[in-house]
């Protein structure tokens, strides 16, 4: 985290409010990855590619991989960067390589880190996603300002263990927050 940016996310979720009705970010959590004066970068967390699995991701690579390791779902991590892959893992962290989002999260983009993860020798917990979520200088505070998104931070049982369906829900519960009453109130003053 910059040490000189006290109103940095990195190591938060982002859970769109229900009046946030951008497609892209209707109901969505954002694990954010980076987020500096320079703007944020994040990757959806709640949102997976209907029919594509790794095998097709590792297939277009031209990559080996085992083969329980090519069912993995393709998470949409958000509409920037749509064709790149993005990987949020736990350890083993490549130091030159993986952004550190917390201590025990990363964020890596090279296909070392995928190739250790079709072999099933990278990381034991991870999410694969096509493109992430980007925010320009004081986007997302003026989104947040605007009641956009509420925050906390990353929980990595509801990142990795939580069923994908289930995951805004549960970093909304996390927070005290029961979302069929949040969504009733939603519209009404």
């Amino acid at each position: 985290m910059e040490p000189d940016y006290p109103e940095s996310l990195k190591g938060q979720f982002l859970m769109a409010m229900p009046a946030l009705l951008d497609p892209n970010f209707h109901q969505t959590v954002v694990c954010i990855s980076e987020h500096t004066r320079d703007g944020a970068v994040g990757i959806v967390i709640n949102r997976v590619h209907a029919a594509l699995t790794a095998a097709a991701i590792y297939d277009e690579l031209k990559m080996d991989h085992q083969p329980e390791m090519g069912q993995v779902p393709i998470h949409l991590g958000g509409p920037v960067h749509a064709s790149e892959l993005f990987l949020l893992h736990g350890p083993p962290f490549d130091e030159n390589v993986s952004l550190r989002v917390t201590p025990s999260l990363a964020m890596s983009t090279t296909r070392d880190v995928l190739q250790r993860i079709a072999w099933g020798k990278g990381a034991a917990a991870y999410l694969i996603a096509l493109g992430c979520a980007g925010w320009g200088p004081g986007q997302l505070e003026e989104e947040i300002r605007q009641n956009a998104w509420l925050t906390s931070d990353i929980d990595e049982q509801i990142l990795f263990e939580t069923p994908v369906d289930k995951r805004w829900e549960a970093a909304l519960g996390k927070l005290g927050i029961d979302p069929a009453l949040l969504m009733d109130a939603a519209g009404h003053a």
